[in-house]
């Protein structure tokens, strides 16, 4: 699969390695964004981290989308954690102490359970009865 449309694509399905390859280079991109912004000072640096971390928004839901697929989920399984590990992380410093515990935790379990889900169980294997077309996606019915 070529690597704008693992990155871009909702539709198909990747394994884990896929996966782990395309989430591998979101993170090395924040990695390096954030490496720059530090470098450019006080004055832009957090503009340019946050616009980067929410950039990385639609990469991260493209892959979670083509994983959650491939583990026998609908297709919006995968972009929904996404967004809500994303909207529970910016809640804490907004809150007051107990309702920032709580929202963390929440995040924390999303988390766990992307890894887990996404991350680390195999896809499942797709009915022989069900013909595939080169990108991978079910054709539709």
């Amino acid at each position: 699969m070529p690597l704008l449309t693992l990155l871009t694509g909702f539709e198909g399905r990747i394994g884990r390695p896929a996966f782990w390859s395309g989430t591998a280079l979101v993170a090395l991109a924040l990695v390096l964004a954030d490496i720059g912004s530090a470098r450019l000072g006080a004055e832009h640096g957090p503009q340019i981290t946050a616009f980067a971390g929410a950039f990385a928004l639609f990469p991260w839901s493209a892959l979670a989308a083509k994983r959650g697929r491939d583990r026998g989920r609908p297709w919006y399984y995968g972009p929904t954690l996404v967004i809500a590990i994303v909207l529970s992380g910016l809640g804490p410093g907004h809150l007051e102490a107990a309702a920032a515990k709580t929202l963390g935790t929440f995040s924390l379990l999303l988390w766990l359970v992307a890894l887990i889900d996404l991350g680390l169980l195999p896809g499942c294997i797709a009915p022989e009865s069900v013909a595939e077309t080169e990108a991978g996606a079910k054709p539709a019915e």
